[in-house]
């Protein structure tokens, strides 16, 4: 379907392929992997023809159609929701104009050849207009923007009053719609809640027929979803059969199998360059050492390429909190909207919270997750009920809007070195690497940076100080599956609370032993790891 063979390309002095190659074939399910900056992105916009390479070829089936979602959204405005995420399928809205052109001449009085001519036409653009789904097109708009969240009364609100976020939706939508051969998929599972990842999921594996490309920072939907994993890194690309744990195990065989090779090769080379060295100024081994010296030359020497450095964070060893951190007593928090008008969130919100408990908070889009967070950080208060500390909590909030708090005239390494002015360099730097700024990233100045970048920032920064207590809404977003890694086995190692909210599902898996889910305004708690959570509600959901 799509082939890139040959290829080569450089950002400057940084080449990032050489001779390089890579297919598509129809129906396949892959996944893009590769540490930052190894040039994922780029080979998204080699196939939509965004870039060229500098060598190499890249050939595409005829008439394949390529849907492609990327971070960058570009502008919207002056459409409604539904009206923006059909404005992608222009295309085939016209064929469906030109389909009742053609009806409507067909009822026309016109000779035998002519009305051959036409029928043929009208089968070639029916034949694709089915294929492309256009007989259900508005249908199915709806039906991806209900799976992403949106709720009906949202279709027809003009798209410049939803936030960036929500906008990422409405680009993911628009590209979903189309229903193309090939779907390219940036990171589609930012910016989506739990729910949504899930019918992502379920969409890709069943409603989807097209082959797929993505690149994601969540483990437990690349493992459901792809069947191949492609690694780019080291001015190459690596194939390799099956889900994402599956390469994790494969890369390391193959590197271990490598280093062998690599071992036995540097033996023989020694032995071969031991013997030429002593016997070089003898003439009776002069045919002997010229034939070694020969073979040399034409051995293709194994390179091994450099390991990824493995970085560990621990966090600053916290003060002693009392075992009782928090209790909750009939916690309520009612929103007064703009209109005079009251937007209840929940009501009777009771439970205490022990040290060392590590919880998510959970429930559907809206359920007041974030709220619930804000009032035990004290950002807002509640409207009902009250909340108490325990004895000696010092705790810390993260959230998406943390990095509003950074100066932006100080570089990376300052911001972090400003949370904790004691701590020595390299453990500075070793954090900062952890949350991906690496070499001169840590120079940066903070008002240069995205919005992704200043949001590692913040956590980083609190991550450093010596809290009992941490309060995270969404930690993981903006970090990849190494970085991930990296904060999931800091906070199995942290010997304080954690009360969370996050999306990633492998995250909560490996960390969580409570879970408070808000239902329908109410709290239901949990005791034990996530994966007991999901049977539990599960057994009690088949019960109702």
């Amino acid at each position: 379907m799509i082939h890139l063979t040959s290829i080569s390309k450089q950002h400057g002095t940084q080449v990032l392929f050489q001779d390089a190659s890579l297919q598509i074939l129809p129906g396949s399910r892959t996944g893009l992997v590769g540490p930052n900056g190894a040039g994922k992105t780029t080979i998204f916009r080699l196939i939509v023809g965004e870039e060229e390479a500098d060598r190499g070829e890249i050939s595409c089936a005829k008439r394949t159609v390529i849907g492609y979602f990327s971070q960058d959204v570009g502008e919207m405005a002056g459409r409604s929701v539904l009206a923006e995420v059909m404005s992608a399928a222009g295309e085939i809205v016209a064929m469906g104009e030109q389909m009742r052109v053609m009806e409507a001449q067909m009822a026309e009085p016109m000779c035998d050849a002519e009305m051959a001519d036409l029928l043929a036409r009208y089968g070639d653009i029916v034949e694709v207009f089915e294929h492309r789904g256009g007989y259900d097109l508005d249908a199915r708009a709806k039906a991806v923007l209900s799976g992403l969240g949106f709720a009906p009364d949202d279709f027809a609100r003009p798209v410049e009053h939803f936030s960036g976020g929500w906008k990422m939706r409405i680009a993911l939508a628009r590209i979903l719609t189309i229903n193309p051969d090939v779907l390219l998929l940036d990171e589609p599972t930012n910016h989506l809640d739990l729910e949504s990842i899930v019918w992502l999921e379920e969409w890709l594996a069943s409603d989807f027929k097209g082959a797929l490309l993505m690149t994601c920072h969540d483990r437990d939907f690349m493992n459901r979803i792809v069947t191949r994993i492609i690694e780019v890194a080291n001015r190459g690309i690596t194939t390799y059969s099956g889900n994402y744990d599956f390469y994790l195990q494969e890369r390391e065989i193959r590197r271990n199998q490598l280093l062998a090779s690599y071992r036995r090769q540097q033996e023989m080379l020694a032995k071969e360059e031991e013997f030429i060295a002593r016997f070089a100024a003898r003439a009776s081994h002069a045919a002997q050492v010229q034939s070694r010296v020969k073979k040399l030359e034409k051995i293709e020497r194994i390179e091994v390429p450099p390991e990824q450095r493995s970085i560990r964070f621990e966090f600053p060893t916290p003060p002693r909190s009392g075992d009782d951190v928090l209790h909750l007593h009939e916690l309520g928090k009612v929103w007064r909207l703009p209109d005079g008008g009251e937007k209840p969130v929940f009501s009777g919100l009771t439970g205490t919270i022990r040290r060392q408990q590590k919880i998510a908070v959970v429930g559907v889009n809206g359920a007041g997750k974030s709220t619930l967070l804000k009032i035990i950080s004290g950002i807002t208060e509640p409207t009902s009920g009250h909340l108490s500390l325990g004895a000696g909590v010092a705790g810390g909030y993260f959230s998406q809007h943390a990095m509003d708090g950074l100066h932006p005239r100080q570089t990376v390494f300052e911001a972090i070195q400003e949370a904790a002015p004691l701590e020595n360099i390299g453990v500075l730097r070793n954090l900062c690497a952890a949350f991906l700024f690496r070499g001169d990233d840590i120079d940066k100045r903070v008002g240069q940076l995205s919005g992704g970048e200043k949001s590692r920032v913040a956590l980083a920064r609190l991550l450093i100080q010596p809290l009992n207590l941490l309060v995270l809404d969404e930690p993981t977003n903006h970090l990849d599956i190494q970085s991930r890694e990296v904060l999931l086995e800091a906070l199995q190692k942290y010997d304080g609370t954690v009360i969370l909210v996050s999306h990633d599902r492998h995250f909560l898996r490996h960390l969580i032993n409570r879970v408070f889910e808000i239902d329908h305004g109410a709290m239901r708690i949990y005791d034990g790891h996530y994966d007991d959570y999901l049977r539990t509600s599960r057994q009690t959901d088949a019960t109702h």
